[in-house]
């Protein structure tokens, strides 16, 4: 009899080990099944239709407005034809994946050189991608298309005004019942605090904010101390682990690091967003969003 109840508590012990051999992070409370992507990097990468018909993002930015500041503005999207990409942005939306613009980039053409310059970039994206319309302003996706936010990428010039551009962007939400057409997104490098965009940020009114832990020795090493110090500072914005899904970019995580080291420490936080992922080229190569859209 002894044995008998040996070997059934062996059994019952060797099944709770698969169970959570199985389970394993993606029973964290903190599951949200939300993935971002970088689109607008790479002609290669195929259209934005077909980016949001893959089913693993549910959250697509559209990158970049490259030149902004001193009178002008202008797009880069890669050799991308700009014509199909209003109707594409009204399929993702239809399949409920949020789609944003995001403003600034890896180049130098862009800064905010006043807080006038702030604000009139501010009225131009409302009137030219968001829900705003007036007549004397271009819509470069078509009259009828809104996008669903504004993304900061601030990775050149002076961090001045750029809490006076979120602040007058999301004043234009007061139009609006129950609704918030002007939401923002910050994309910031991976060490607190990013000083580009620490004023923007602390104005309270930015809701996401993806934290770039790739392209840095330091943060592939010290990524946990970083995510500590974003959750900690802004507890009211969802924080999204960003991630390159290339491995040929420093910070790159292996599948199998990413749901045994990764996610079970990420979504501990109570404000943990989800993954981002750069961009989607790579990751049309890597097919690492499959991944991260089954344990995000």
């Amino acid at each position: 009899m002894a044995s008998s109840r040996r070997l059934i508590a062996a059994s019952l012990l060797a099944l709770t080990a698969i169970f959570f051999l199985l389970a394993g992070p993606a029973a964290a409370t903190g599951k949200t099944g939300q993935v971002t992507v970088f689109w607008g990097r790479n002609k290669a990468e195929g259209s934005l239709r077909q980016a949001c018909d893959t089913g693993t993002y549910t959250f697509v930015i559209i990158s970049f407005l490259n030149v902004f500041g001193h009178g002008k503005t202008s797009l880069d999207l890669s050799g991308h034809p700009i014509g199909p990409i209003g109707a594409d942005v009204k399929h993702c939306q239809s399949k409920n994946i949020l789609v944003f613009l995001s403003i600034g980039g890896l180049g130098d053409q862009y800064s905010l050189p006043s807080s006038q310059a702030a604000t009139d970039l501010a009225d131009y994206l409302w009137f030219a991608y968001l829900a705003g319309h007036r007549a004397d302003v271009r819509r470069p996706f078509g009259g009828d298309v809104e996008l669903d936010g504004i993304d900061l990428f601030v990775d050149h010039g002076s961090p001045e005004y750029y809490d006076v551009l979120v602040s007058r962007l999301w004043s234009y939400n007061k139009g609006f019942r129950a609704r918030t057409p002007a939401q923002l997104s910050a994309t910031v490098r991976c060490r607190y605090p990013d000083p580009r965009l620490k004023k923007a940020l602390d104005t309270g009114v930015i809701t996401r904010i993806n934290v770039r832990f790739y392209g840095d020795g330091y943060c592939a090493v010290y990524w946990e101390m970083e995510w500590d110090k974003w959750t900690a500072a802004y507890p009211n914005s969802g924080i999204y682990v960003g991630l390159p899904a290339s491995e040929k970019t420093v910070g790159y995580v292996h599948p199998k690091n990413l749901y045994y080291g990764v996610i079970p420490v990420v979504q501990k936080a109570a404000n943990y967003g989800g993954i981002m992922i750069w961009e989607r080229y790579a990751d049309k190569q890597s097919n690492y969003s499959s991944y991260a859209i089954r344990w995000a």
